[in-house]
């Protein structure tokens, strides 16, 4: 199931979208937002799939919105759905998903929602490559070979086995956009991956981990939700 968010800055038009959406079993939660901004705020709260976004909004246009989404490291699937035909090619320039016109039949969005999932089925059997910078050189490292984070102010440097990689995002928005490949934050300073744990130390006053012959130091604030985590993946008899 997919989790979407629905914006328009008429207040009717979210309502209908949503009713449309809400009777397709592939859609699970819906956010509804009336202007940008909302709709912005709503991924930075919610795990969302794709957006379903008008373009005429005032002050963050949907055009706009899909700008600021597609420097994220894992952007959620545009569709837009408007009125204005006028603005297809550079809707799709933006690798939008879909552009579906008003008034809205529940046969097309049915397709939206179609294309919708099977993106993400694509996206599921890739293993997630990230860009970096290296030297002048650019290269693509995958992200299932990165085995912790560490904070570098506005800046993150991503630990592999081998090497390691700065890359201009800060680690608070890695820590939201990889939270669900399993990148657990343990510190103001670290993001690790939690299937690269080897070995957690608890000791009177301090916590860590080792990682690949790392020892990276665990947050009182961060231990919890850590211990949460490690008592899931725990084997326990039938």
């Amino acid at each position: 199931m997919i989790n979407v968010v629905v914006a328009d800055d008429e207040l009717p038009a979210v309502a209908e979208l949503a009713y449309l959406l809400s009777r397709d079993p592939r859609v699970g939660e819906i956010h509804r937002a009336t202007s940008g901004a909302e709709a912005l705020k709503a991924l930075e709260e919610f795990p969302v799939d794709a957006l379903f976004l008008d373009i005429h909004m005032p002050a963050l246009s949907g055009l706009d919105i899909a700008r600021v989404i597609s420097r994220f490291a894992r952007p959620p699937a545009v569709v837009f759905v408007t009125a204005d035909e006028a603005q297809a090619l550079e809707a799709f320039e933006l690798a939008a998903v879909d552009y579906v016109l008003k008034p809205v039949r529940a046969e097309r969005l049915a397709e939206s929602v179609r294309r919708v999932c099977e993106l993400m089925e694509d996206d599921a059997a890739a293993p997630e490559v990230v860009t970096v910078d290296q030297g002048g050189i650019t290269k693509m490292i995958r992200r299932d070979e990165i085995r912790y984070i560490q904070a570098q102010g506005d800046y993150a440097r991503l630990h592999t086995q081998d090497s390691s990689y700065l890359i201009r995002v800060p680690l608070n928005d890695l820590e939201q956009q990889w939270a669900a490949a399993g990148y657990i934050r343990i510190h103001r300073s670290y993001l690790v991956a939690m299937d690269r744990i080897d070995q957690v130390k608890l000791q009177t006053g301090r916590a860590a981990v080792m990682v690949g012959g790392t020892e990276l130091p665990v947050s009182r604030r961060a231990l919890p939700h850590l211990r949460e985590r490690l008592a899931a993946k725990r084997v326990r008899p039938l």
